[in-house]
């Protein structure tokens, strides 16, 4: 059975495009594949953060991943920094990569200038520690955003290096993007991807906005003047950004939509994408809560965390015994 290894830093609540892009099509994969979902916490602290809000971060990340389907017996969910084996990794994977191929890495970039003075050595090694995340668990499938495809590139070159420097002992993990849905955009700036670090918190859904935020965001979601219901990015990027979402949510086809609203504008339109997106959220918001409330969550985390140290630190034993690290012959 193939690997599949995703992670997804506890920043508050993940967007619409998080869930129609990533966790929807996690269910589906855990009956599939062998899959590890990871909450990177370790990534997350590459920013200053408040460690109160953090924890709630993580704790509110897991809720959710277990809310819109994630089985813990089929799949193993965990928190990183309750497996040391990722770090340990992510400085024996720094101490093949080269400074210039981090520098080149484009989040490093935008972030990096916008951070001034006070860049975080962090931020510059943090694609060595995803690497780790992704080789820890001999992953076969990544499953990413396409702004992430760059990540995965650096963590197959780190890979084949280590394996031809050291020993053969890492899988060469590939990306998948989803066909549809890989790229949810913006409600007010259709031509950007959906991200709740926007500005306009009406450019974006969360997982857990009620119902009347739902709506009042999609009402408002910037379209054009045409008024004609039509799949076009090009042309018509707002339009088709909501065709898309109402697609995912509803399960109908593009075509089955341009044509339920032939000659009748937008107004209903909206509505009914706000509908869909509702109906969507709501039994995992329900879950959520229900989840948050109990220890069970806890009782899931843990074993998660056991399990994963299992593999991750089998992975680490053969990665130093590699690099000749320690004295005992391993």
């Amino acid at each position: 059975m193939s690997t599949i290894f995703s992670g997804i830093q506890p920043s508050g609540s993940p967007t619409l495009g998080n869930y129609l892009g990533a966790f929807k099509h996690f269910t589906e994969l855990q009956d599939d594949y062998d899959c590890y979902f990871c909450i990177v916490d370790q990534h997350a602290i590459t920013v200053p953060q408040d460690r109160l809000k953090l924890r709630e971060n993580i704790k509110s990340l897991a809720a959710l991943y277990l809310a819109c389907g994630i089985d813990p017996e089929k799949a193993t969910l965990f928190i990183q920094s309750e497996v040391s084996a990722h770090a340990k990794m992510a400085w024996i994977l720094q101490c093949v990569s080269y400074v210039g191929e981090l520098e080149r890495m484009t989040q490093y970039k935008d972030k990096s200038q916008k951070q001034g003075d006070g860049v975080s050595a962090g931020l510059l090694t943090y694609p060595p520690l995803m690497a780790a995340d992704i080789l820890l668990y001999q992953t076969d499938i990544v499953p990413v955003g396409d702004d992430q495809k760059q990540h995965i590139e650096l963590t197959r070159n780190l890979a084949e290096r280590f394996n031809q420097q050291h020993n053969d002992i890492f899988t060469i993990p590939e990306a998948r993007i989803p066909k549809v849905g890989a790229r949810i955009m913006s409600l007010t700036e259709p031509t950007k991807k959906m991200s709740k670090s926007d500005d306009n918190q009406k450019s974006f859904i969360l997982m857990l906005d009620d119902e009347r935020q739902i709506m009042k965001k999609i009402k408002s979601a910037t379209t054009d003047s045409d008024m004609t219901v039509r799949f076009d990015k090009v042309n018509k990027p707002g339009v088709s950004n909501l065709m898309a979402i109402y697609s995912l949510c509803s399960g109908k086809t593009l075509e089955e939509i341009e044509a339920a609203y032939a000659g009748k504008g937008y107004g209903d339109f909206k509505t009914d994408v706000a509908e869909a997106v509702v109906d969507t959220l709501k039994p995992i918001q329900e879950k959520y809560y229900e989840l948050m409330a109990s220890e069970q969550l806890d009782e899931i985390l843990d074993h998660g965390a056991e399990k994963a140290a299992h593999v991750a630190n089998k992975m680490v034993t053969k990665a130093e015994r590699a690099m000749g690290l320690g004295r005992k012959k391993r």
